[in-house]
């Protein structure tokens, strides 16, 4: 395999685990977002999708992201009779984000970026090496 393709094809895995990362910290920041009204919803979970794309001035298949959607698991409730956002038993709705998932999640996407990052920088050091030998 020509190594700029593997250089280009490991940049379109770090965009989408930027991506990821992105996501899982707002999803981390917003575990406590509740709604501001007894009628409202607190904040929801984001998911990222991945699809495989040919890129076509490469000839062969990058990661993409497919789009960023919401999760549907269902909200938890908190008792909580003095939030405005209690209902008629006072309960309260809470997101639906665990902090132990969202961080399992981060730690996956990190590692794949590293990796993705570490192919990049050995395709450079393979065609630095070779550039050098050329020269030799």
């Amino acid at each position: 395999m020509d190594l700029t393709k593997s250089m280009k094809i490991a940049a379109s895995g770090l965009q989408a685990q930027s991506t990821r990362l992105r996501t899982v910290a707002e999803n981390l920041a917003n575990a406590d977002s509740l709604a501001k009204t007894p009628d409202g919803q607190p904040y929801r979970r984001k998911l990222v999708t991945f699809r495989s794309e040919l890129d076509r001035s490469l000839g062969t298949p990058v990661v993409k992201v497919a789009g960023i959607g919401y999760d549907k698991t269902a909200f938890q409730k908190r008792l909580d009779p003095q939030h405005p956002a209690a209902d008629a038993d006072g309960y309260v709705l809470t997101p639906n984000v665990n902090p132990m998932i969202e961080l399992m999640d981060m730690r996956q996407a990190q590692r794949s970026y590293d990796a993705n990052l570490s192919v990049i920088e050995v395709s450079k050091s393979m065609l630095s090496r070779t550039i050098d030998i050329l020269r030799g």
